[in-house]
C-alpha cells in the first residue's frame, strides 16, 4: 500500500465531490485532521473506515487500497 498514492486519491475524489475535509470527516467519523493527514500520506485510514470512505468518495476498496488512478495515471 503507498499511503502517498491513496492520500492522492482520496483528496482528487473528495474535491471531485465537492466536499471539504471537514465535510468528509464528519461522514465517515472522524475528525477533519484525520482526513488531512490521509490526504497528505502521513496515515493511512483504518481498516474500519475504508467502507464507509469508499462509499462517500464512490470508489472501490481495491482503489483505497492501492492508490487507483488518479487523474488517468497510476
Amino acid at each position: 500500500m503507498d499511503s502517498l498514492k491513496t492520500g492522492k486519491l482520496i483528496c482528487e475524489s473528495r474535491k471531485r465531490h465537492g466536499l471539504s475535509q471537514k465535510e468528509l470527516a464528519e461522514r465517515v467519523f472522524v475528525s477533519d485532521k484525520a482526513v488531512s493527514k490521509w490526504e497528505r500520506g502521513l496515515s493511512f485510514p483504518d481498516i474500519s473506515k475504508l467502507i464507509p470512505l469508499s462509499e462517500v468518495l464512490e470508489i472501490s476498496l481495491y482503489d483505497i487500497l492501492t492508490g487507483g488512478e488518479v487523474n488517468g495515471q497510476d
